[in-house]
């Protein structure tokens, strides 16, 4: 097969382990918020996350620098997806509008 495909199937590569770590983090904030025990939601979870990412980086790039690269514009593109996927709007009685009145009696 041509170095094209390959390039786009690393690219490709590279969005779904972006989506697998941004996502799961994401994922784990929301849960840990609610547990009793969030650092260990924390701590397992980016041990599982970056297991994850680097194996599929190792696999994916094989013996090409090229294929990296390709794979680390995904995973950025991926992450650049997932924050604008996760995102709230900011609606009256949210914290945010709390925290901006707070600061505006701040000295």
């Amino acid at each position: 097969m041509s170095s094209a495909f390959y390039l786009v199937a690393a690219l490709l590569t590279g969005m779904a382990l972006g989506a697998i770590f941004f996502g799961g983090l994401w994922w784990t904030v929301r849960k840990a918020v609610a547990s009793d025990r969030a650092a260990l939601w924390f701590l397992f979870s980016m041990l599982l996350r970056s297991a994850i990412v680097m194996l599929g980086f190792y696999f994916m790039m094989g013996d090409s620098w090229q294929k990296l690269l390709a794979g680390l514009l995904g995973f950025t593109i991926a992450r650049l997806l997932v924050m604008r996927l996760t995102r709230q709007k900011n609606q009256p009685g949210k914290l945010s509008d709390h925290l901006k009145q707070e600061a505006g009696h701040a000295p």
